[in-house]
């Protein structure tokens, strides 16, 4: 997966994202939904053939992309402690 930067304002950032598909951007998107400091997330979905999906997070304080980091953050432990979880029952 690669993210471009598209815009970047003091309370807002748009990013591209190539090479993901709806598995890791939907957990993405309703982690930054539940967020109390973002307002507003939008993600575009690009033709298959013709662009990549965009993905828009506006915040009512701090940085845009703090917000992202939080959000990837609790993502990647939540999958850590599932993988854990597997590998301990599976034994």
């Amino acid at each position: 997966m690669e993210i471009e930067l598209l815009e970047k304002d003091k309370d807002s950032i748009k990013i591209l994202i190539k090479e993901a598909d709806m598995t890791l951007i939907s957990p993405l998107v309703k982690e930054l939904l539940e967020d109390e400091l973002v307002t507003e997330v939008k993600y575009m979905a690009a033709h298959p053939d013709l662009g990549f999906p965009t993905l828009y997070v506006k915040v009512s304080s701090g940085k845009p992309q703090t917000a992202l980091k939080r959000a990837a953050k609790s993502l990647s432990n939540t999958f850590k402690e599932a993988k854990d979880r597997l590998a301990k029952d599976l034994k």
